[in-house]
């Protein structure tokens, strides 16, 4: 077997082994990456905040990445039913969601996602629809929250973070908002088509699933689940840097840093983001005006939450994926 026929083996068809090879990688990855940031802020910084560190915030990182998982599950589930779709069962949904975070999944949380909700009868377009959908949802709620901080900040006349980094996030959010409804709107142009025409419909119409979400008192659990999920992780993340600067910069800052350097959101990243977070989210976080030498080792910490400690529940719903994918074909 080639290299390249070993990566494009999907998580199901991996051996225990395979997919220990892709955490061992990632785990080097991730931590090279953390020690060439780590290297720019300077080791005699770094070391200071390590020997300055107040432990008693990591339990506050730990709980607030439980509570995170939580309303990933409630979102997930809501997801799988809008528009008379299936009920997920939670025990699936929890299994999906752990699995989808872990750092062995090459093609990203989505192809786990894309498995899960064909397991519960959709059909294939159906449910692409919803994991676009899903990815939807995610931004739907962060995005809008990052353009009203970076306006506020824009009108407080801050020096950080410059408007370099927050004029993009006020301006752009509104203006693909607009576009985006307007588009869903014509969506039946294209139903029926082939090629990039459906690719394109199937986009559309995951912003019409999220309307849905939002509109229908039924599925409010979606955009409550991701809002639970958003809160959750930002949180690991502050307390993570209240551990290493024992003062953090305000809501407003911290929300412009953090989704800056998730670009593109965990879930979306091969392997969960390995390597990939750890170099964008430190440098995001020291565009804001935080010490890059805190902002380095509070990454650490938060990835130690919310990538690595939960990788014994995803490689768990790991198996219960493929046993139940082995059991269908029996």
């Amino acid at each position: 077997m080639t290299i390249w026929q070993f990566a494009r083996r999907t998580h199901l068809e991996r051996t225990r082994a395979e997919s220990l090879v892709f955490v061992v990688g990632s785990t080097a990855i991730a931590l090279g990456t953390l020690f060439a940031v780590a290297w720019a802020a300077g080791m005699g910084h770094v070391w200071a905040r390590v020997h300055a560190v107040q432990p008693i915030w990591f339990l506050v990182a730990l709980g607030a990445e439980a509570v995170a998982y939580v309303g990933y599950v409630m979102s997930y589930r809501e997801v799988s039913r809008v528009e008379k779709g299936p009920e997920m069962p939670v025990r699936d949904a929890v299994a999906a969601v752990a699995a989808g975070f872990g750092a062995f999944v090459a093609q990203g949380g989505f192809a786990v996602d894309l498995h899960a909700f064909r397991e519960t009868g959709l059909s294939d377009r159906e449910a692409r629809v919803r994991v676009l959908g899903l990815g939807a949802l995610e931004y739907a709620l962060l995005a809008p929250a990052t353009c009203i901080a970076a306006i506020a900040l824009l009108a407080m006349g801050v020096a950080h973070p410059r408007p370099a980094l927050t004029l993009p996030w006020a301006i752009s959010v509104p203006i693909g908002f607009a576009a985006a409804l307007w588009a869903v709107g014509h969506r039946s142009r294209f139903h029926g088509k082939t090629g990039w025409r459906d690719h394109l419909a199937q986009g559309l119409d995951s912003i019409y699933v999220l309307r849905c979400l939002f509109s229908r008192r039924r599925h409010l659990a979606a955009p409550i689940g991701t809002a639970v999920y958003w809160f959750g992780d930002i949180v690991c993340l502050w307390a993570c840097l209240q551990a290493f600067t024992h003062g953090t910069p305000d809501v407003g800052i911290l929300l412009i840093g953090y989704a800056t350097g998730y670009a593109l959101t965990r879930r979306t990243l091969p392997f969960g983001g390995a390597g990939a977070v750890e170099a964008l989210l430190p440098l995001a976080l020291s565009w804001t005006g935080i010490s890059l030498a805190a902002a380095v080792l509070a990454v650490f910490a938060y990835r130690v939450f919310n990538l690595w400690l939960p990788l014994v529940p995803a490689a768990l719903g790991l198996r219960s994926i493929k046993a139940a994918a082995d059991a269908d074909l029996y």
